[in-house]
């Protein structure tokens, strides 16, 4: 995803001192080797948990190693870390998020051509590799509520421009400050808001929005609460935004390791459309159902003979 950001998008990282996002590596800091199980980490929002459990219960259903979780690493600088440490094994990123955030490149190019160049650089830079795309685009969503969108006839961030002099935006601490986020925004389209952006948790954007406590949020395209709550996705017409299409990170010593698990990660390629993507996380977010039911129906609604 575009994104970054508990059990839900709540826990995304905003005032949180840098010493509590460091917790998770210093308590598993001393951990012993786990050459005989495969340890599968997320982010902290609720589709990178989702990604990080389907990963789990894929290996678990498919081969003999053991899976240990853990989830909940902060954000991506965090996640990055503990898999060049070995603390982790794998877990689900983005490719637009991998291309900007830690590669520092130019946020441009096809949906292919991104995959390439993230696979390439990390394989050369960090000895880490992509697994196939899940199948989805989480590209950030820039949004109003429906009925403002209805009510001033606005389709695309373009034209929404003339109004965010009038409003209140809301954004995520990591939005705010990734190269592929607020600054870039703000000035390929021109926008202006009434005050400087409230720096949120993600999962608080969207009710705000719904509330009325802000005009303008930034959240991400398959956030299951868009279509609840009735707000408006605004095209992104001039193309600022970057591919950001979920995949696997896997750590090479992995696939030296353990060869097998290949066709096991592969049999989850173009799996998960945008809106099924949507769907789960609405499961979680909006009706609190339990994460790892929302997987395993998943799973066996893709395979049946389960």
């Amino acid at each position: 995803m575009a994104g970054e950001a508990a059990a839900s998008k709540m826990m995304r990282p905003g005032a949180i001192p840098i010493a509590l996002l460091l917790l998770p590596l210093l308590a598993v800091s001393c951990a012993p080797s786990h050459s005989n199980r495969v340890v599968v980490g997320s982010k902290n929002f609720t589709e990178s948990f989702i990604l990080g459990e389907l990963i789990a219960q894929q290996i678990e259903q498919h081969s003999n190693l053991k899976v240990e979780r853990r989830f909940y690493l902060a954000g991506t600088y965090i996640c990055q870390q503990a898999i060049l440490s070995g603390r982790i094994d794998i877990y689900p990123e983005y490719t637009g998020t991998a291309l900007t955030a830690v590669l520092k490149e130019s946020a441009s190019g096809d949906r292919k051509d991104v995959y390439q160049r993230v696979k390439s650089e990390y394989e050369r830079r960090f000895g880490l590799t992509l697994g196939p795309e899940f199948g989805f685009n989480d590209t950030f969503a820039m949004e109003i509520r429906g009925e403002d969108a209805r009510r001033l006839g606005l389709k695309t961030l373009s034209e929404a421009a003339a109004y965010t002099p009038h409003w209140h935006a809301g954004f995520g601490y990591e939005f705010m400050e990734r190269p592929d986020g607020y600054q870039g925004l703000v000035a390929t389209y021109g926008l202006h808001f009434a005050e400087r952006p409230r720096i949120m948790d993600l999962g608080l954007l969207a009710r705000a929005l719904k509330d009325r406590q802000i005009d303008f949020a930034g959240g991400n395209a398959t956030d299951g609460l868009i279509p609840a709550l009735d707000l408006f996705v605004l095209a992104d017409d001039r193309h600022y935004f970057p591919p950001y299409e979920a995949v696997p990170v896997i750590g090479v010593q992995l696939v030296k390791s353990h060869p097998e698990l290949l066709p096991v990660l592969d049999a989850l390629a173009n799996t998960i459309s945008d809106s099924e993507m949507q769907q789960m996380n609405y499961a979680v977010d909006g009706q609190r159902r339990d994460p790892q039911e929302v997987v395993r129906e998943f799973l066996r609604k893709k395979n049946p003979s389960r």
